[in-house]
């Protein structure tokens, strides 16, 4: 594999030696064919293309016309569609080589290929956002090996290009180390987070480079852990942590803790325990198969005492008791963040394994999209040095747990992997319905043993020439709806008040119809206006007889649904106003305290009210008092005689009648004896016996 990169890299130095002298005066330099439906940019980046696969620009073009079907050869799409389909050629021969990733040629290609998806056609608007030169820095002075051509066309991408979401969404997934085509989008926020939003190629080379060592990183210390860890023949170590004495990693069980070094590969956790000088035997926590594990973040300190939040928690049927892993640091809780989200994408991507049943070659599928995707994690990670939170959503199964529609997505990558096979055949680029292990053989073209055989390098992706995938469909649907969850996050964020008054007083004014609704109810139930509350009564009851109070409920609804399209039809998008609210006089902190003790003895009150209910009506049905028990269970009998024979609308007059006429002058006298009797039979009413057991704590504590 290398001796072909080697050929690939002394065919363009022989081309680029060619260039810097000057031709015979006999002879003109001789000029390639230009292709004439394509840009200078996409021309010369073909020109490059037909050179890696040792063939000229216009036969590339004539196989695509010969070998794609008529759909993807229209006259608005041709020039792109025909940049696609000679650049995944180019770089798909490109992939056989372990060591791809670490030529800052092939990274300017890639670079170079998005510039040219972004202006195909030689219509195009050529004008490209671009930065100063002091942002761009010198670092390629020379220049791009794939663009050393020997005649005028050659054109040097200049370094203040700089390409977009959806150049690279597009191009970035062809090469699957790079980037992932459900995460794409995310990784390019990562990218431009500081470049409003596209991509300078300086940064997209540290990445890549980055993204190589963590690789080479990766593989050296999986030598080094095979013996000492005990791995499988196709178990990858993902990362390690914990061996530099400043940052330990500290296991807590009990009471007990201790420092060590923390590995993460695709099936399992594994903790060595730091004794005299040398590491102790490893202990295997095992992420593969369903053991019910549970991790998240959790609280620790010394003598289990918990005090830092910088712990993870896993728990599994095959531990005896909860086990912490500890990541001390001085600021924040980064690398807590990090070893939980990792770790969570291997037990996820199994959890996926099992949910769909997935066999041998679409199993190694799965957890090569894992190990890529926790590999981009850890070079976006070290490469910037930052660590915003939002760059969980990297790893592609954590991503889909948290998005909406995330099953769907799921669902449609397990759709994709039925017809995987772990033999990959010639593209059938008519069809195009070949399906091969493509994150499987990529990891294994990097270096790392695979259980997947196949023939031949050339594999096909997620991204197909003309075609939108099924996979990049569900994930746009999905980003659209977490557009808007975010925007209505946001607007939830924005109206958040704080203080105990402030929020009562809110709620007060946005409850305020229905506080005033209930405060005119009672005004006439409480019969200070005799004629109002006469005809409330009459009318009420009249509409109960004639079998209307059904549709009140009914009606309620279909008076709100036409408000709300009537105000849709005629506010046409326009700005919502404030909603104005006065709030109460500020407190100091004292005050705000005792407010907020106040109100939790105020819960304490009606908890424990709560409690007493149920207690005697524990004691009723345990016959405790025995006369109390017959009564109730008479008046239990009477109502399930009236409820099966009693029409409905009978029973709800008969109800409303009698808590609507109350305070009326000729009942209130009588109700309220009967009210008082009611309670004191209901205080006489014993509560049942209650005993609180003191916990008895009989773990080990090592």
């Amino acid at each position: 594999m290398e001796d072909k990169w080697d050929n690939f890299k002394s065919l363009f130095q022989r081309n680029n030696n060619s260039s810097s002298s000057p031709p015979p005066s006999s002879s003109p330099p001789s000029s390639p064919k230009l292709i004439p439906q394509l840009s200078p940019l996409a021309n010369s980046v073909l020109s490059s293309c037909s050179k890696i696969l040792e063939t000229s620009p216009q036969e590339l073009q004539h196989a695509f016309d010969s070998e794609l079907p008529m759909a993807v050869k229209e006259l608005l799409t041709y020039a792109r569609n025909l940049l696609e389909f000679s650049s995944f050629k180019a770089l798909r021969k490109l992939f056989s080589s372990p060591h791809y990733l670490n030529d800052k040629h092939f990274r300017r290609l890639t670079f170079d290929i998005m510039l040219a998806w972004e202006a195909p056609s030689v219509h195009s608007d050529q004008e490209n956002p671009s930065f100063s030169k002091d942002e761009s820095g010198d670092e390629d002075e020379e220049g791009s090996l794939f663009y050393s051509t020997s005649t005028s066309m050659a054109l040097q991408v200049d370094d203040n290009k700089t390409v977009g979401l959806e150049a690279f969404s597009r191009i970035a997934p062809v090469c699957i180390p790079i980037a992932d085509i459900i995460t794409v989008h995310n990784l390019f926020d990562a990218l431009t987070a500081t470049s409003a939003r596209r991509l300078h190629f300086l940064v997209y080379d540290k990445y890549i480079r980055f993204l190589y060592k963590v690789i080479k990183n990766s593989k050296n210390v999986l030598a080094n852990s095979v013996a000492t860890l005990q791995l499988a023949e196709d178990e990858i170590v993902l990362d390690v942590d914990g061996t530099i004495p400043t940052l330990p990693v500290l296991q807590h069980i009990g009471i007990s803790a201790w420092p060590g070094r923390l590995t993460l590969t695709n099936y399992a956790l594994y903790f060595e325990s730091l004794g005299v000088g040398v590491y102790e035997k490893a202990v295997r926590y095992d992420l593969g198969t369903d053991l019910k594990q549970v991790i998240k973040p959790d609280l620790t300190g010394p003598l289990g005492a918990r005090l830092f939040d910088k712990a993870v928690m896993f728990k599994s049927t095959s531990v005896a008791e909860p086990v912490y892993f500890e990541f001390p640091e001085f600021k924040a809780n980064m690398r807590r963040d990090y070893w939980l989200d990792i770790s969570l994408e291997i037990l996820r991507v199994h959890k996926f394994i099992r949910k769909y049943y997935l066999k041998e070659a679409q199993k190694s599928e799965v957890l090569a999209r894992a190990i890529l995707g926790i590999f981009r994690y850890r070079a976006v990670r070290e490469a910037f040095k930052f660590f915003p939170s939002h760059y969980k959503t990297l790893l592609t199964f954590n991503l889909a747990e948290a998005l909406p529609r995330g099953d769907i997505i799921l669902e449609t990558l397990s759709n994709s992997l039925t017809n995987l096979t772990a033999v990959s055949s010639t593209v059938d680029t008519r069809r195009q319905v070949a399906v091969s292990p493509a994150s499987a053989i990529a990891l294994s073209c990097l270096g790392f043993k695979s259980n997947i055989i196949y023939e031949e390098t050339t594999f096909t992706g997620d991204i197909r020439v003309g075609e939108v995938n099924p996979l990049e469909l569900a994930v746009k649907k999905s980003l659209l709806d977490t557009g808007k969850a975010q925007a209505a996050q946001a607007s939830v964020d924005q109206v958040k008040v704080e203080g105990i008054d402030t929020n009562v007083a809110v709620m007060k004014e946005l409850l305020f119809p229905v506080i005033e609704s209930a405060n005119r109810l009672q005004l006439l139930a409480s019969w200070k206006d005799f004629y109002k509350s006469t005809t409330f009564l009459l009318l009420v009851c009249y509409m109960i007889v004639r079998g209307w109070i059904q549709y009140l409920v009914p009606s309620m609804f279909l008076f709100i649904a036409t408000v709300m399209l009537w105000r849709r039809h005629f506010r046409r998008g326009g700005s919502l106003e404030a909603f104005r609210v006065t709030p109460p006089p500020n407190r100091n902190a004292v005050e705000q305290l005792l407010t907020l003790q106040e109100a939790i003895t105020q819960f304490e009150s009606l908890v424990q009210a709560g409690n007493i209910v149920l207690l005697k009506i524990r004691a009723l049905l345990l016959a405790i008092l025995p006369q109390a028990t017959e009564k109730v269970a008479q008046l239990l009998v009477l109502l399930a005689a009236v409820l099966a024979f009693v029409p409905p609308k009978y029973i709800f007059l008969v109800v409303f009648v009698e808590c609507y006429t109350r305070e009326m002058p000729l009942r209130k006298e009588s109700s309220d004896r009967w009210v008082r009797r009611i309670r004191e039979w209901w205080i006489r009413i014993p509560a049942a016996p209650v005993q609180l057991i003191k916990h008895d704590d009989c773990k080990k504590r090592k």
